[in-house]
Order: structure tokens, then C-alpha cells, then sequence
């Protein structure tokens, strides 16, 4: 008999009937399983390392191109929006607000729409459809950002022009609304912008949701459902609660993409400089797309400030994160009860 066939207990007679006694005692592991468990742990340290390390030399390295610019402007830097590179002045508030602006009016539209679309195809959608949808999406995904760009200025721009002007001439004079949709509107704006964004982040949202929806367990949903809920209720109280740690990490990695993109933000923006406005149907301009428009005529001092510009980005990326990171610890620990 093959050693992996043998019997691990065996009875054999005894006084009072049969007693088991061990048989042929399987092959040890713990050493080979000891060795793969270290050298796994290894690989993960080592992985981890390498991440904070290209981390901390993208940061060391923009900040020391970027002093020359700090040392010239300092604070001025960050709170002014005059940029007039012929007169050695560099101030990116209008742009820091732009790429603020813009990537929030991306949020504003795509969460909604990529959390109903995720719930849609995990809990309702037959799977015919459920198929065909996750086809698209993960083909929508996949489509380059300068195709976004081109038809969000040619084909999409263009249709808004009445839109926009109908929405600056109904809220003029409202107390919010009329500032947002302010007077003298432009197609190519920061809403034209949020729009396409939008767009492209949402793919993005709804695969990361559609998985972590997907990890609830079965139980959970039957239990609500077999207490007498809905599959609305089931949802609010069972899926959403196991899912929202991951919801809001998909929100953050599309909030990631629609402050980076650049030349989709670049040909739909409009180019404006120094403006600083809540009007989202002003021109602006953000600093990824500055940064890609600037960087081949620019001067020693220029490229300091671009460089300064990206390392900008950079810190509010990361203190984005760290926020989500804190809401989501402090969300689970409440969920928990404790």
C-alpha cells in the first residue's frame, strides 16, 4: 500500500474491546512549512519595503528640484494665483483649486451612479446581463484618457452649450445655485471636465465595488432576507456594512485617477489662468494639465515650480488617503460595537 494510503489509527484488542493506538505517522512538515511560512514573510517585508522606499525617493527627489522656487517664492507659492513666468512669479492656488474643483464634480457624479451600477450587476441583474455589463465596463476601462479628452471637447462640449447656458440663466440669483452655475458659461469648463472625468473614474468605481460586494457572505444576505427584509433592507443592512471599508477605497482610487488625469482635463478645462471660482462653468485649469502644457518651453526656475507642482499634488494625495484610511477604521470600529 502506497505510504499515503496507510491508516493514520489503527484498533487493536484489548480488555474491554477494541483501543486505537497511532498507526504509521504521516510526514513531518513543520519544517518544510516553517521555511516556506519565513520565506514568505521575507518577500512580503521586502515588497512592502520597496513601496515606501520609491515612495520616500519620488518625495526626496521632487522636493530637492523643487527648492529653487520655494527659496524664491516661499509661502507665496501656495496662497497666490499669479502665475507670470516672465516676471519670475509663481503662485498655483487657481490651479490646486482647479484640480480640486474638478476631480470633486467627478465624484459628485460617478459615485452614485458606480455604486447603483455595482449593486445592480451583484444583487439584481440576471446573469445574462450581469455578463454583458461587467464586458463593458471592464472594456470602458481599458480605453485611452486622450479618447476621453477629443470627445469630450468635440462631440460633448459643443452639446452643453445650450444646457449650460439654460442652467446660468434659471439660477441666476439663486443663493447657491447661482454661484454654481454662474453668468458668462463656457464649454470648455471645470464642469465639462467633473463630466469626463466622471466618466473615466466610474469604470474604475464600480469594478473595485463589485468585488468587494461579491466578498459578503452568503449567509449574511439569507438571514436578512429569511427575517422578513427586502432586498433593499438586506442591502442597507447587510451588504453595505461588510462592503463599505472597500467602497471607500474604490472611491479614493477614482478620487486618485480624477486628480491626476491630464490630457483629458487638458482639452476640456479650458486653459485659464488664475482663476479661482465655485462657478463650474468657468474656464480654469489644473495642475497636472499645467505641468504637461509648461514643462517643454520651461526655464531652470519653471521647472522648479512644475516640479514643486507635482510634489503639491502628491501631499494631498497622500493626506486624502490617510484621511480615508481614518474614516474607514474609525466606520468598522463603530460597525463592531466597539
Amino acid at each position: 500500500m502506497p505510504p499515503w494510503r496507510k491508516p493514520w489509527v489503527e484498533l487493536t484488542p484489548g480488555p474491554s474491546g477494541p483501543v486505537a493506538t497511532s498507526g504509521e505517522s504521516l510526514p513531518s512538515l513543520q519544517a518544510t512549512g516553517g521555511t516556506a511560512d519565513r520565506s514568505f514573510g521575507l518577500l512580503t517585508r521586502i515588497a512592502a519595503g520597496l513601496v515606501l522606499a520609491v515612495l520616500g525617493l519620488i518625495a526626496v527627489t521632487m522636493l530637492k528640484r523643487s527648492t529653487s522656487v520655494l527659496r524664491a517664492m516661499g509661502l507665496d507659492y501656495f496662497t497666490t494665483r499669479r502665475w507670470a513666468p516672465p516676471s519670475q512669479l509663481y503662485g498655483i492656488l487657481s490651479f490646486i483649486w482647479g484640480t480640486t474643483f474638478t476631480a470633486l464634480i467627478a465624484l459628485t457624479i460617478a459615485v452614485p451612479i458606480s455604486l447603483g451600477i455595482a449593486l445592480f450587476i451583484t444583487q439584481i441583474a440576471p446573469p445574462w446581463l450581469r455578463r454583458a455589463m461587467v464586458y463593458v465596463i471592464d472594456l470602458l476601462a481599458v480605453v485611452p484618457s486622450v479618447v476621453f479628452g477629443l470627445w469630450g471637447v468635440l462631440v460633448l462640449a459643443p452639446k452643453l452649450r445650450t444646457g449650460y447656458a439654460w442652467l446660468s440663466r434659471t439660477f441666476d440669483g439663486w443663493p447657491v445655485l447661482g454661484s454654481l452655475f454662474g453668468p458668462n458659461p463656457q464649454v470648455r469648463s471645470f464642469l465639462t471636465a467633473g463630466i469626463v472625468l466622471a466618466i473615466m473614474v466610474t469604470p474604475i468605481i464600480v469594478s473595485i465595488s463589485r468585488e468587494v460586494i461579491e466578498t459578503t457572505p452568503q449567509n449574511e444576505k439569507e438571514a436578512a432576507l429569511g427575517l422578513g427584509a427586502t432586498k433593499w433592507e438586506m442591502i442597507r443592512g447587510a451588504v453595505i456594512p461588510h462592503a463599505k471599508g472597500g467602497l471607500v477605497g474604490a472611491v479614493m482610487l477614482g478620487l486618485g485617477r480624477a486628480m491626476g488625469e491630464t490630457i483629458a482635463v487638458a482639452l476640456t478645462i479650458g486653459s485659464a489662468l488664475g482663476q479661482v471660482t465655485v462657478n463650474a462653468l468657468a474656464s480654469g485649469n489644473s495642475m497636472p494639465a499645467m505641468i504637461t502644457a509648461e514643462w517643454g518651453e520651461a526655464d531652470s526656475l519653471k521647472k522648479s515650480a512644475l516640479v514643486a507642482m507635482a510634489m503639491t499634488l502628491f501631499v494631498i494625495t497622500i493626506l486624502i488617503n490617510m484621511v480615508a484610511t481614518a474614516v474607514v477604521n474609525r466606520s468598522m470600529k463603530k460597525s463592531r460595537g466597539s
